[in-house]
C-alpha cells in the first residue's frame, strides 16, 4: 500500500550557520551549508519562500548517512525498517513551520500514476525521475539508481524516493497550493536527491537534470 506523509521517519533540518573569517569578523549565514552542503542556491530560496523567514535551526541523519542507509537497505531483503531522515527545515517563531526531506527505497505500489485522476484533489505530476508529483502538502520524487554501491538480489536498479513534506503547528496552515508552492518544494527535493545520487555513484545522476523540471504532465487515462 502507498505510504502516507506521516510514515516519513524524523528529519534533518536547515539552519543558519555562522563561520569566523579574519579578524573575527563574521561572514554572512550560510544557509546552503545546512543539509550537508545538499542545498542549491535556488532551493535556499524556495524554503525561504514557504517558510516566510531566513531563520532556521537544523538536525538530521545527513548526507553520508542517508547514502550508507539506502546502501545498506538495499542489500537487506523484505521491507527496510524506518530511519531518521535526511534533512529538516524548522523555524522556531510563532506558528512553527518546518519541511522535512526523506529519501528512501520504494515499492511499485507507492507510485501514484496508477490510472487515479490526483488533478481533482489537487495533485500534479511532473516530467522528472520516473514519477513525480507534488501538493501544498508533500511532493514525491522516485527513480532508479544503477550503482555497484546498490547491489540488490533482482540486479535492477535500486527504487528510490524522495519525499519532501510540509509540517505545520496545530495553529499553523499550510501554504497555498499554487504552481509557486509546488515548484518550491520541488526545487529543494530536486537539489537534495541530486545530492544523493551523486553520493551513491548512480549512473547518469539516476536521469535527473542539474535543474529541476517544472513541466506538468497528465495522470494516466486524463483527457
Amino acid at each position: 500500500m502507498r505510504r502516507a506523509s506521516a510514515s516519513v521517519s524524523t528529519v534533518l533540518a536547515l539552519g543558519l550557520l555562522l563561520t569566523a573569517c579574519g579578524g573575527g569578523e563574521e561572514e554572512p549565514p550560510q544557509a546552503a551549508q545546512k543539509c550537508d552542503g545538499t542545498l542549491s542556491p535556488a532551493a535556499v530560496g524556495a524554503l525561504e519562500s514557504v517558510l516566510g523567514t531566513k531563520e532556521f535551526h537544523s538536525t538530521g541523519a545527513g548526507l553520508d548517512r542517508t547514502a550508507k542507509v539506502l546502501t545498506e537497505d538495499r542489500a537487506s531483503t523484505g521491507r527496510p525498517p524506518g530511519h531518521p531522515a535526511m534533512c529538516e527545515v524548522g523555524t522556531d517563531a510563532a506558528p512553527r513551520l518546518g519541511v522535512k526531506i526523506d529519501l528512501r527505497l520504494y515499492e511499485a505500489a507507492d507510485l501514484y500514476d496508477d490510472g487515479t485522476q490526483w488533478t481533482k484533489s489537487g495533485r500534479y505530476l511532473y516530467a522528472m525521475g520516473r514519477e513525480t508529483s507534488a501538493d501544498n502538502k508533500t511532493a514525491r520524487l522516485f527513480l532508479g539508481c544503477a550503482s555497484p554501491n546498490l547491489k540488490g538480489a533482482d540486479g535492477q536498479p535500486a527504487p528510490i524516493e524522495g519525499v519532501l513534506t510540509f509540517d505545520k503547528s496545530a495553529k499553523g496552515a499550510y501554504p497555498a497550493n499554487t504552481p509557486a508552492t509546488r515548484e518550491a518544494y520541488l526545487t529543494v527535493l530536486h537539489s537534495v536527491t541530486l545530492a544523493v545520487v551523486k553520493e551513491l555513484g548512480c549512473e547518469n545522476d539516476a536521469g535527473l537534470t542539474e535543474k529541476p523540471v517544472f513541466e506538468v504532465r497528465k495522470w494516466r487515462g486524463e483527457q
